[in-house]
C-alpha cells in the first residue's frame, strides 16, 4: 500500500517517527459470529518492542483506494516466534470488514506509536476494570498481569454470546456484564452506582470516548482514585 493512501494520519505518525512493519496472516478463526480471531507473523515488530500488558497496534485496513488506522491489542503473543493474533469484534466498519474476508498469506500495514503501559511497582489494594468487548483483549491481558491482586471488573456487551467470550478472571476478580444501551451510557451508570473508597486501588478504563472520560472521572470523584493512579484510554468513538 502506497504510502500517500495514509492520509495526514500517515504523514503525522512518519513524522514522529513511528515504527512501520509488515504482518502476515497466519490463521483465522470464528470465536462467535460476532467476534473473529486472526493469527499473524509479526515482520520483526516483537523483537523491536518490548512486551507489556495491554500493548496495541496500529493496523492499516483497506478502504477503497485509501488505509484507516484502528488501534488492535495483541493476543497470545510469542516473541520467540514473532507471532501474536488480534481479536476483532464485528461490527460496521473497515477493519470489520477486512477481517470477515482476509485469509492467511495476505499481509496488511502495521504502525507502533503510542502504546505504553505498566503495572504499578507498589501493588495496588485492588484495580478497578472498565470496558467493553472491543476492550476485553487489553482487559484479559491486564488481568493475567496482576496476578492474585483483587479487582473489579465491569465489561458492556452487546450480542448474548459476548458474555461467553473467554475472560482471564481468576478466584479474586468480580466480573459485571451490563448490557449496552445509549452506546455506553449504561456502562458509566453502572461504574457510578457501586461507589466505594478505593483511594489505595488503581483505575484503569477504555471504552467509548465520551464514557471512557466519564467513567475515569467517576474514579476519581466518586471512588477517591488519585489521577496518577488511573489509565484511561479511548477506543472508539
Amino acid at each position: 500500500m502506497a504510502e500517500k493512501s495514509r492520509g495526514w494520519q500517515g504523514a503525522v505518525l512518519k513524522l514522529l517517527r513511528a515504527d512501520d512493519y509488515e504482518l502476515t496472516v497466519t490463521s483465522r478463526t470464528e470465536i462467535t459470529e460476532h467476534y473473529l480471531r486472526i493469527g499473524f507473523t509479526d515482520g520483526g515488530l516483537l523483537a523491536e518492542h518490548p512486551v507489556h500488558p495491554t500493548m496495541w497496534i496500529r493496523m492499516w485496513f483497506p478502504d477503497g483506494d485509501k488505509v484507516h488506522q484502528r488501534g488492535y491489542t495483541l493476543v497470545d503473543i510469542d516473541v520467540d516466534a514473532g507471532t501474536f493474533d488480534i481479536d476483532f469484534a464485528i461490527h460496521d466498519g473497515s477493519a470489520a470488514r477486512w477481517a470477515q474476508t482476509v485469509a492467511p498469506g495476505e499481509k496488511i500495514g502495521a504502525t507502533v506509536m503510542g502504546s505504553k503501559f505498566e503495572v504499578p511497582d507498589a501493588t495496588p489494594a485492588g484495580y478497578l476494570i472498565a470496558g467493553d468487548i472491543a476492550s476485553l483483549p487489553a482487559i484479559n491481558s491486564l488481568l493475567a498481569s496482576i496476578g492474585d491482586v483483587p479487582a473489579k471488573v465491569w465489561i458492556e456487551w452487546v450480542h448474548e454470546k459476548d458474555r461467553t467470550l473467554p475472560l482471564d478472571a481468576g478466584p479474586n476478580v468480580t466480573v459485571n456484564w451490563i448490557q449496552r444501551a445509549n452506546e455506553g451510557k449504561s456502562l458509566a451508570d453502572a461504574v457510578k452506582a457501586e461507589p466505594f473508597d478505593a483511594h489505595d486501588h488503581f483505575g484503569w478504563v477504555a471504552a467509548e470516548s465520551k464514557w471512557t472520560r466519564a467513567i475515569a472521572a467517576a474514579f476519581k470523584g466518586d471512588f477517591g482514585i488519585p489521577k496518577k493512579q488511573i489509565k484511561s484510554q479511548a477506543y472508539w468513538m
